[in-house]
């Protein structure tokens, strides 16, 4: 995402519109609350106008939708009763602005791409005009409505699609969506306008035809095509998910981190990545992943909740889960698991280990095929391990359990008691060795015959 410093431009409010049934969807969850870079797509709408600092922001959704938002904080809510079209959802929030004076900027809940220096563009062209359309210039524009502009460079009409006629069908300028107004004009526009359409449904775009007729001034601004592009099904879902991963590559490969794969890795929209960083083929972070500078995150290592110190190597085939926290110079290597854990400076799991509900202190070596018991059925314990350890290949350390400082478990061992400082454990049955045993065993069980086929 562009972030932009807050400008000084005059108050404004922002009416984000996510009170659509996205019946296209074919989901029991609301249109906007669908996933993008794994946060609701509302979220990126919002987080574009953070920057701007509106005075007031009104998200518009239809009745029992604001429960299910509650993930999304910082906004109001208004309520559309009744599914009758873009110019009633508006209306809806006219109570959340009353004694608002400034502009009113309306947004779509359903188009996250759309950039701060994109609303920043839409807000500046307001000093221009009493009222500011969005419009861009998409590859296909059938389905949208066209943007009829005047020989004076002022936008006469918007026809939506259904309603237009040969002539205004071949117009590759389209609307957009987004535009600006002052809110008393605005309000007073959306009481005027009426039904009659091919939907019957009050059109917010009506208001450009009336503003005109009342004499203001109407212009209409390009903006980007992908800023504008919207969901309206899975298929465009998967679609705006990857134009969103090509922007997230981007910004960190411009901040100094290195993708040998690019098109492979998948980010959220908060991975944090330091300078000098190196991510290997078919990565995948989910939320709240933070990682620090040098590390080396090798392929199809998958990463959720997880903060990663400088000079560390991930993988390949690591998993790191929420609540694991790494220090400096860590090492987690092949199918190695960490869950809610601390593991210090120097720490290493290079091979085929659980790490789980545990604290691990710095420079101790987790061997191959070493598990930490953290669950008992019922609850969940801890295992405190300390600094300069050793725990052996196979060991299973059965929580709740400390091993303290410069200790040794030995390969194969079950341990569930506290291990002191520097001593050796042991918990696995003695040997036993019977010579010529192998030769009996096979005297006993000869090798059967395959038959041919």
């Amino acid at each position: 995402m562009i972030m932009i410093p807050a400008m000084a431009t005059p108050s404004f409010a922002a009416v984000v519109l996510a009170a659509g049934q996205g019946k296209r969807m074919k989901s029991a969850l609301p249109k906007v609350l669908h996933p993008i870079a794994r946060i609701p797509m509302i979220q990126h709408v919002l987080a574009a106008l953070k920057p701007l600092a509106p005075a007031r922001a009104v998200v518009v959704v239809s009745p029992g939708m604001a429960e299910r938002m509650l993930a999304v904080k910082g906004v109001d809510y208004a309520v559309q009763r009744e599914p009758r079209g873009t110019g009633d959802a508006v209306t809806a929030a006219k109570v959340a602005l009353k004694n608002f004076s400034g502009d009113v900027l309306v947004l779509y809940g359903d188009t996250p791409l759309i950039t701060t220096g994109t609303i920043k563009t839409l807000l500046k062209a307001r000093s221009s005009a009493d009222l500011v359309v969005a419009g861009t210039r998409p590859d296909d524009p059938s389905p949208y409505g066209r943007l009829v502009v005047g020989k004076d460079g002022s936008l006469e009409a918007i026809v939506e699609a259904r309603d237009c006629d040969a002539a205004q069908r071949a117009i590759s300028f389209v609307n957009a969506g987004p535009m600006v107004i002052a809110a008393s004009k605005l309000f007073d526009l959306l009481s005027a306008i009426d039904r009659n359409n091919a939907q019957n449904e009050y059109y917010l775009t009506d208001i450009v035809a009336l503003a005109r007729q009342r004499g203001m001034r109407v212009r209409a601004v390009e903006v980007p095509a992908e800023d504008m592009a919207g969901v309206n099904d899975r298929v465009e879902l998967a679609a705006i998910e990857a134009a969103m991963q090509r922007r997230l590559r981007l910004k960190l490969m411009r901040e100094g981190v290195t993708m040998l794969a690019p098109e492979t890795v998948f980010l959220a929209a908060d991975t944090r990545i330091g300078q000098d960083s190196t991510i290997g083929p078919n990565v995948t972070f989910g939320p709240g992943v933070t990682v620090g500078k040098n590390v080396e995150i090798l392929g199809f290592s998958h990463l959720e909740g997880a903060t990663v110190g400088e000079g560390a190597r991930i993988g390949p085939f690591a998993r790191l889960r929420p609540g694991a926290d790494l220090g400096n110079d860590v090492h987690i290597g092949n199918f190695v698991e960490v869950k809610n854990s601390r593991l210090d400076a120097g720490v290493k799991a290079n091979h085929l280990a659980y790490i789980g509900d545990a604290s691990v202190g710095a420079r101790t070596n987790v061997g191959a095929g070493a598990v930490t018991c953290n669950y008992d059925g019922v609850d969940k314990h801890r295992t405190e391990i300390g600094a300069d350890v050793f725990v052996g290949t196979n060991a299973s350390l059965v929580a709740p359990i400390k091993i303290a400082d410069g200790a040794i478990v030995a390969a194969g061992s079950t341990i569930t008691d506290n291990v002191p400082a520097d001593a050796l454990a042991l918990g696995r049955a003695r040997q036993v060795t019977k010579p010529g045993g192998a030769s009996a065993w096979r005297k006993k069980h000869p090798k059967k015959k395959l038959a041919k086929r």
